[in-house]
């Protein structure tokens, strides 16, 4: 990661990355140039390519960004002191936030993953990677809930979340949003009560 004088993370470095982060997630990762992004960034293509050395380079950088931010989501409801079925309550009603924000265009690693589906490419490499660690940490919060069997409730639990992410951008989305915490209240109720 390129850093100035003061160790701080470049302006242009970040500059591009904003500026991908926005169009990647609105338009798609095929569907814009390097050339828009350059511009947008108001930088020049010898910096974008200081920081970044390829496209594929910016796109993983957008994908952990993303994944970045998302584990800081978590990382505020595992800090709240709430217990572990609270905690994924909590995470359920943040997924359902996001599809119901104004710019809700589905999710950024299931939308990658549709553009790159060769899973040895890195693109695709970064959205397992995180879809491991998010599957991980809910499958642990149903284990530390005492719930069991944990594998199949945090299978199920990622499941009707990409269900949901799909839906949001197709169906109402407050409907969906419903439906998708009825069914993670569904699967606390019959893991709890075996």
């Amino acid at each position: 990661m390129a850093r100035n004088a003061r160790g701080q993370v470049s302006e242009a470095r970040s500059r591009l990355l904003a500026t991908a982060t926005q169009l990647f997630y609105a338009e798609g990762l095929h569907a814009v140039g390097i050339d828009r992004i350059v511009a947008e960034a108001k930088v020049t293509r010898a910096t974008l390519y200081r920081h970044f050395p390829s496209k594929e380079d910016l796109v993983v950088a957008y994908l952990r960004g993303v994944h970045d931010m998302e584990r800081d989501g978590v990382g505020e409801a595992l800090a709240s002191g709430l217990p572990p079925v609270e905690v994924l309550r909590a995470v359920a009603k943040s997924i359902a936030q996001g599809i119901q924000s104004p710019h809700f265009r589905g999710c950024a690693f299931l939308n990658a993953a549709a553009e790159y589906p060769d899973p040895r490419h890195p693109v695709h490499a970064a959205v397992l990677a995180h879809r491991e660690w998010f599957l991980g940490t809910i499958t642990d919060l149903f284990e530390q809930a005492g719930e069991t069997p944990p594998d199949p409730a945090g299978r199920l639990f990622v499941m009707l979340r990409d269900g949901a992410m799909a839906s949001g951008c197709l169906a109402d989305p407050v409907e969906v949003c419903d439906t998708f915490l009825r069914g993670v209240d569904g699967i606390l109720r019959s893991t709890r009560s075996k």
